[in-house]
């Protein structure tokens, strides 16, 4: 008999769990602490304030990822199908790209001050490379077959975006989307440690200087479930519609 979708990803992560708890015991130190005394970490926490601080950090998450992903679309987009564009202008990609996090961060602290604004475009600005580069490369490798065909028929500019030019694109974009996510909510966590009064990061670190590990496991968890709904029930369903031209 053939297994639910869900099955086998509920399975694995109660083989994890599993794994967990048999180091935990193995351990035996307040270092790492259990499955049990986590989620007991994380009820106490709840006590105190842990969804406001999980919204928080989803808030910042969905500002900067939202930003990155249509900068840095629009400029993968304008480079792809730009030659002289991305002869110029590439060597800016890579340099952004390997420009370390922490680094924009504290600039963007020190320009703008400890703001929420300062915050997202920290996250944005690490983000909007990454972006551009992955949809440079499907704008780069879009079908010249296809070109040629909206061409002849004679498309309006729009018409040939939507029909021939982004459903192309589209897998480009849920792959960048789907690495954007984890590497949004990560530096998100840095920022908020650096210069927030809230947020999963900023409690992290006060927990971090108590050494309280099963409260900043509660924090991390609590986050990595939302984020693994969010892939489960938005990005992959979206990633399947964006490849269905394909078949």
């Amino acid at each position: 008999m053939n297994k639910p979708a869900y099955f086998w990803p509920i399975l694995s992560f109660a083989a994890l769990i599993a794994i967990w708890q048999v180091a935990a015991l193995i351990a035996a130190s307040p270092t790492l602490p259990g499955p049990s005394e986590t989620f007991h970490a994380m009820r106490e926490e709840i006590e105190f304030g842990y969804f406001s601080h999980l919204l928080a950090t989803l808030a910042r998450v969905a500002a900067a990822f939202l930003i990155a992903m249509a900068i840095g679309s629009a400029i993968g987009v304008w480079l792809g199908m730009n030659a002289a564009a991305d002869r110029f202008f590439g060597g800016w990609v890579i340099l952004f790209l390997n420009l370390p996090a922490l680094v924009t961060i504290i600039l963007c602290y020190v320009w703008f001050g400890l703001t929420e604004a300062a915050a997202v475009t920290a996250v944005a600005v690490n983000k909007i490379p990454n972006v551009a580069a992955t949809v440079r490369e499907g704008a780069k490798a879009l079908s010249t077959d296809l070109a040629e065909m909206a061409q002849v028929y004679r498309l309006s500019w729009p018409a040939k975006m939507r029909h021939v030019v982004l459903p192309q694109l589209a897998p480009f974009f849920a792959a960048a989307a789907r690495n954007g996510l984890a590497l949004v909510w990560k530096i998100v966590l840095v920022v908020e440690l650096l210069g927030r009064p809230n947020g999963v990061g900023f409690k992290i670190h006060e927990h971090f200087q108590l050494f309280n590990v099963a409260a900043i496991l509660a924090y991390a968890i609590g986050f990595i479930i939302v984020v693994q709904i969010i892939e489960w029930t938005i990005l992959q369903p979206w990633e399947r519609a964006a490849n269905r031209w394909r078949r």
